[in-house]
């Protein structure tokens, strides 16, 4: 019997190689204009061409996932961003560099979902939220290796080594897959969907929890993926006057933050699941603070400032894997893959749209061929976050309704916060002589469909 730790530590791996592959063009804005001779633009189609694979294919990838299990399905992720790598690496026209980027998009589509599959197969239902946090965040490891020894191995040896050393990195985790992973524990019964694509699609887009999980993972994850993915390295250094050093140190801060901030927003999900919408505006209201904060500042803002903008968008990693929590809580496990590729959607379908917005705006905003961009040039681009920030808001109050409206027709009334806090402020006083709500449930309930 293989034990759980195993299993998820070799699809860890995995995730952590993907991220890896994912993050690589964005420490390398800088030499794909100058290998490939693009504008922002083009270079933003880079990425936007990634990701646009990455969340077209999340849901048949999540109907393939329910299918054939996670083993298959990592292994086969692993291979395709590898041949991609590799592509890049010895490739200096613009169609064969955007074929590389298709295919780095589409294995990573079966990671993440596939490594999800694992942690609710594998693990107690009880624990699934802090393992699904501790998975989103170890795998963010992937950037740390971007921003330093991939830096370091571009800067002293060049692309084609740096990019040709990413696909045998991402074959060996390929090879670790097939050889470690299995789908469920020995003597467990796994079932898996025989259904087609519109079938299984049909009966997860009817759970308003699923779209509750989107409009979560949409606000969490697109602002962070926009910084991370491409256009932070260059603000750091173009706009705000940064060395590549402090660019690359600030980027493993924010993972840290984020590695940091995910099992106390695990262990909260676990607890508090009647209360997660409330966990996800209090992120994305921080995160909305804190663009503000740099952006709307005169000049470039202070080291301190941009160390505090980057740990605070760190939040927004693990306040989207909320999202992920609610896929899960919302519908059976064998349309479990179809659900978290719905909801992987929404974050990084926002996130390859304001990543295009920021690149047409700068072109728009700055001097014909430059790759220079100045701190008012980004702070105009930035600016189109707010489209889907204030989208996303809306997206979770009006969902969370519709969600907590399905919670009342089968007992589960979810008490307004001003309620719960009267009610400890008088426990503090005394007892009540009214008592507790007439709904009798704690927020502490059982994990369950819930808001």
């Amino acid at each position: 019997m293989r034990r759980p730790a195993v299993v998820w530590g070799a699809a860890l791996v995995a995730y952590v190689v993907a991220v890896l592959h994912r993050s690589s063009l964005g420490v390398a804005g800088v030499e794909t204009v100058e290998r490939f001779g693009v504008s922002a633009t083009v270079l933003a189609s880079f990425v936007v061409v990634q990701l646009t694979v990455y969340a077209a294919l999340q849901i048949p990838a999540g109907v393939l996932l329910d299918r054939f299990g996670s083993r298959a399905m990592i292994a086969t992720g692993a291979v395709l961003m590898a041949a991609g790598q590799l592509l890049l690496g010895v490739v200096t026209e613009l169609p064969w560099a955007l074929v590389a980027r298709v295919l780095i998009g589409a294995g990573d589509a079966a990671t993440f979902i596939s490594v999800l599959r694992l942690v609710v197969v594998w693990f107690p239902p009880r624990r699934v939220p802090l393992y699904t946090q501790t998975t989103a965040l170890v795998g963010q490891l992937g950037q740390v290796a971007a921003a330093v020894p991939l830096v370091l191995v571009l800067h002293l040896a060049g692309w084609t080594t740096a990019f040709v050393g990413l696909a045998a990195v991402g074959t060996l985790s390929g090879i670790l897959a097939w050889a470690t992973i299995r789908d469920h524990p020995l003597g467990t019964v796994h079932e898996r969907s025989r259904a087609g694509v519109l079938a299984p699609l049909r009966e997860v887009v009817r759970e308003p929890g699923t779209w509750l999980g989107f409009w979560t993972h949409t606000l969490g994850q697109f602002s962070t993926t926009v910084f991370v993915m491409l256009w932070g390295f260059p603000f750091l250094i173009s706009a705000q006057g940064l060395q590549p050093a402090q660019a690359s140190g600030l980027l493993t801060l924010n993972v840290a933050a984020a590695m940091a901030a995910g099992p106390v927003i695990g262990v909260l999900t676990g607890r508090h699941p009647l209360r997660r919408s409330w966990m996800v505006l209090t992120i994305a209201g921080a995160m909305g603070a804190a663009w503000a904060a740099v952006l709307l500042r005169p000049g470039p803002s202070p080291l301190w400032l941009l160390a505090v903008f980057v740990v605070v968008i760190a939040a927004g990693g693990p306040g989207a894997s909320i999202g992920f929590d609610y896929a899960r809580t919302s519908n059976p496990t064998p349309r479990i893959g179809v659900a978290t590729g719905l909801v992987n959607v929404g974050g990084f379908g926002a996130a390859l749209l304001s990543i295009m917005g920021v690149g047409v705006v700068l072109d728009l905003v700055s001097p014909p061929g430059t790759t220079d961009f100045s701190l008012s040039a980004f702070r105009v681009a930035f600016s189109v976050l707010a489209i889907p920030w204030v989208v996303g808001v809306v997206g979770v109050l009006v969902t969370r309704r519709s969600t907590r409206r399905i919670l009342r027709e089968h007992g589960v009334v979810v008490r307004p916060v001003r309620v719960l806090l009267a009610e400890r402020r008088a426990a503090r006083r005394g007892p009540s002589r009214g008592g507790r709500a007439a709904s009798g449930h704690r927020d502490e309930g059982p994990p369950g469909p819930s808001a």
